[in-house]
Order: C-alpha cells, then structure tokens, then sequence
C-alpha cells in the first residue's frame, strides 16, 4: 500500500512552518466523497425539478399535503437547489471554508426540502436525506483535511 494513504500519526503533525506534509490524510477520502455525493444529488434534485414542471401529473400527491408550495413551486426549489448543491459540491473540492460553509448549508436546505416533499416521493426523500446527514457530517468533522488541488 502506497505511504500517500497510510494513517500514520505523522500525517497529522505539522512539519517547519506549520505546514501539513505533502501527503494526504486518510480521511480526505470523506471529502471527496462528500464532494461527489452533492453533486449527485444536486443533479438528481435538477432532474426532479425539470420532470416535475414537465410533466405535473408525475408526482401526485393531494392538497392536504402541499406545503407553502403548490408542485409547481417545489419543482423550482428543486431544480434551483440541485443546481446550487451540484456547484456547492464542485467548490467543496477547493477546500476553502467558504465551500465548507456553502456545502453544509445547502446539504441542510436540500434535506429540508426533501422533508417537505416527503409525501411526493417517500423512499427517495428518505434515502436523499440520509446522504445529505453523511455529507454534513463529513465536512463538518474532516473538512479541514480537503485533498489540494497539488495532491490529484
């Protein structure tokens, strides 16, 4: 096995500067999967977004269940919130807070959308909210160890 992923103690020590070495942690991998995870969803959410203002009588659900939103307006918040989660994830890939900060927050906006539109589509809602958790749970607890562009 390659030293680049050994889990080594010295890959968390700084070496003369303060700097991390040159090889990437073991977990950076959470990263990286948290990076292709949203920009799946984010296309997916797109997708649903599109069949949705496509073809209304896709999705049925009754009145009783619409939300501040008819269908209409949740295909929108779909199809917007997929494009800006499937971006957000690219950015996750920089490693800068800022798309560490973007990423939680709109993982957290797209399970809070699937919450709401839950009655739509059960299963998938479940199983997006799941992977939304798993995403902001690896930014927020390895965020900082985000692979560097020198690493790929």
């Amino acid at each position: 096995m390659s030293q680049q992923w050994n889990a080594d103690p010295d890959l968390t020590d700084r070496g003369q500067g303060g700097h991390r070495s040159g090889l990437r942690p073991i977990w950076a991998g959470w990263i990286v999967f948290a990076c292709v995870i949203m920009v799946i969803l984010g296309t997916f959410d797109a997708i649903v977004g599109i069949v949705a203002l496509v073809q209304g009588g896709y999705y049925i659900a009754g009145p009783e269940y619409t939300l501040v939103l008819d269908l209409t307006g949740w295909a929108w918040a779909h199809l917007v919130g997929g494009v800006l989660v499937a971006i957000a994830g690219g950015a996750l890939l920089t490693g800068a807070i800022w798309a560490r900060v973007v990423a939680v927050l709109f993982a957290a906006g797209n399970a809070l959308t699937h919450l709401v539109f839950l009655a739509a589509h059960p299963l998938w809602s479940t199983i997006v909210i799941a992977l939304c958790v798993t995403v902001i749970w690896a930014v927020i607890v390895h965020g900082d160890e985000a692979p560097s562009r020198g690493a790929w």
